[in-house]
């Protein structure tokens, strides 16, 4: 796939600093610049608009209430596409971490930091910035029956305190299913923040996730405030739960069922006030797997669960998406308006695209940047080429036929309790021959 230039911005006074986080970036990123003057960010951003800046709060020497750097912060936002902005300091205190949040960065860093903690929050951010910063991404797009049912649930569920668990594959829209109940809440204009529990180092969890006192360990240069304490009002968002390591999952369940945690080196807890949203890419069979994941943590996270549909399954959606996202990349990369042949269009609505959403997105900005032809072609997005099967005309066997077979999957998903696994395995097919038969009789 053909994507935008990756482009990332250190604005720090401490010239040692930026070079430091620049030398450890650059290696994941490639081109990597650095500015120790917020005076001279105009300039910059004349030339172009980073995916991601890294943020210091303070810049004149002695101060620490982060006034300058959060300044910085509503300017940026203020961009048409504005970047994600991981903000940095050494005087993490909960009130001006919770501040940056509430001001639109995506996440705070506390220098000297641990370098596969930055590292993860600056993939973190270029991976919710491509989402984000996508007009019209901010709501969950499509009106199929598939996708009117989890719209129902959110309304439903968002006015309430109740703990969700989103469930799907990859690049489905779970994080925006998580940000439509934030905003449809109580807790809406408090801080909505994800975290990637994947990427948080072992080492570091408790720190990340509950925050330490200076001293605590030889790294503890100042306070640090933890997820739990930057969320408070609003929402944490537990993304990719299902990659936690057991031991981290029964420090996670004490806290959930306490509703305080403790930082490091604190002598007494603090209570907590965040909704917990958390998702995940494991099956539904790998999540009961007590060898996988706690039993009892899992009955705190699934009060509700939300489960989005892959793509193929909502195939009524992908014409209105591709239109969607062709005219968008069309107005960003300043290409003429072509439309898209109805022979293309037949093949990609017939396309099962493993990636979903993600993947479609990013097919139509491919076909938009290396697309040649009067009309957008099959080919011009750079998907395999297979052609769905040929049509034929339907006859009253072929109604008794599908009907039955609807009926069958549909037995078989109900005994199953909507296992996809484990209703293939009943029906003796493959896994991906189940979803597209799901498509194909809209189940």
């Amino acid at each position: 796939m053909v994507e935008p230039r990756t482009r990332l911005l250190i604005l720090d006074d401490d010239r040692d600093v930026a070079c430091a986080a620049q030398m450890l970036l650059r290696r994941r990123h490639g081109a990597v610049a650095t500015l120790d003057d917020p005076a001279r960010l105009d300039a910059l951003l004349a030339d172009g608009v980073p995916d991601v800046v890294l943020l210091d709060l303070n810049f004149t020497p002695g101060r620490i209430d982060g006034a300058e750097g959060l300044a910085v912060l509503d300017r940026l936002r203020t961009l048409a596409r504005p970047p994600a902005v991981i903000a940095l300091t050494a005087y993490a205190d909960v009130p001006l971490a919770v501040e940056a949040l509430k001001r639109g960065a995506v996440d705070f860093i506390t220098k000297p930091w641990d370098n596969a903690r930055l590292a993860a929050a600056v993939d973190a951010a270029l991976a919710r910035r491509a989402a984000a910063n996508v007009p019209g991404a901010s709501a969950l797009m499509g009106d199929a029956a598939p996708m009117r049912e989890v719209k129902a649930v959110i309304a439903g569920v968002a006015p309430t305190e109740a703990n969700v668990m989103v469930l799907g594959e990859n690049g489905v829209g779970k994080e925006l299913v998580a940000r439509a109940l934030h905003q449809a809440s109580r807790r809406a204009a408090g801080t909505f923040l994800a975290v990637d529990m994947g990427a948080l180092p072992d080492a570091t969890f408790e720190s990340e996730l509950f925050g330490h006192r200076k001293g605590a360990f030889t790294d503890a240069k100042s306070d640090r405030a933890g997820r739990f304490q930057a969320a408070r009002g609003g929402t944490l968002f537990l993304d990719e739960i299902g990659n936690m390591p057991l031991s981290a999952q029964a420090k996670l369940l004490t806290a959930l069922e306490r509703r305080e945690v403790t930082p490091i080196g604190a002598d007494r807890p603090e209570p907590v006030d965040v909704r917990i949203v958390s998702a995940t890419n494991l099956t539904e069979d790998r999540l009961f797997d007590p060898g996988v994941f706690r039993a009892d943590l899992l009955f705190r996270l699934n009060t509700i669960v939300i489960r989005v549909p892959p793509l193929r399954a909502r195939r009524d959606d992908i014409p209105g998406l591709l239109h969607h996202y062709l005219s968008l990349y069309e107005g960003q990369y300043q290409r003429p308006v072509r439309e898209l042949a109805p022979a293309a269009l037949e093949r990609l609505c017939a396309w099962d695209w493993p990636g979903n959403v993600r993947a479609l997105r990013h097919a139509c900005e491919r076909a938009v940047i290396l697309g040649g032809g009067a009309d957008y072609r099959y080919e011009d997005f750079g998907l395999a080429p297979a052609a769905p099967a040929p049509a034929h005309v339907e006859t009253d066997q072929d109604f008794r036929l599908g009907a039955l077979e609807r009926d069958t999957i549909a037995a078989a998903l109900d005994k199953a309790r909507g296992n996809i696994s484990l209703a293939a395995r009943m029906l003796g097919v493959s896994r991906a021959a189940l979803y597209r038969k799901l498509g194909k009789h809209g189940i």
